[in-house]
């Protein structure tokens, strides 16, 4: 009977140190310490989509300003070069801000109805949409319709919160998100 004392002794002395101050701090810690992860993540994987949404805002605004300012003439091609020059501006934009452009600057297209073109990249690891549409009317408050121009983006965002919210949330899915954007402006001819 030697050895259940042995074990008697051992289990005694491990559960006075549990009932000690520095193992119940102990305790808490361990169990407050995936809630901490998932938020510290959290914050992080947030405000980086919040910081890309900026950038996608800054350059589909910068697009359709200089869209807003280029001719109409030559809208009845099949690619206008006005639109092919918001594409590559909205391209430049995104390589300036080191953000993966998915190769706008390749990227197929196709006209996506009366006076819009429709942008598809698929490049390394992302695939994004950015229609350019020319004629869009928007009426005023005094009931006036002005011609304007519209850049329009959808830009993929990988939440790396998904496997730390898998720690406490098994089966939890927040892999990919599309951000989308736009921006409108007056048309100057």
């Amino acid at each position: 009977m030697a050895g259940p004392s042995k074990f008697g002794a051992f289990l005694r002395s491990h559960l006075f140190k549990l009932q000690n101050t520095e193992a119940a701090a102990l305790i808490e810690f361990a169990v407050s310490l995936p809630l901490l992860i998932v938020l510290v993540v959290g914050i992080f994987d947030f405000g980086g989509a919040f910081n890309l949404k900026q950038e996608l805002n800054n350059a589909v605004r910068e697009g359709a300003r200089f869209g807003a300012s280029q001719p109409t003439n030559d809208l009845g091609l099949f690619q206008p070069p006005s639109v092919n020059a918001v594409r590559f501006l909205v391209d430049s934009y995104l390589q300036t801000a080191k953000i993966n452009d998915c190769g706008l600057s390749t990227a197929s297209w196709a006209p996506g109805g009366q006076l819009t073109w429709h942008f598809s990249a698929v490049g390394t690891s992302c695939s994004m949409t950015l229609d350019v549409s020319r004629g869009v009317s928007v009426q005023t408050s005094t009931g006036v319709n002005i011609v304007c121009t519209t850049v329009h983006i959808s830009y993929p965002y990988q939440w790396h919160f998904n496997s730390v919210i898998q720690l406490l949330v098994p089966g939890a899915n927040y892999t990919f998100t599309n951000i989308t954007t736009d921006a409108t402006a007056v048309n100057m001819d």
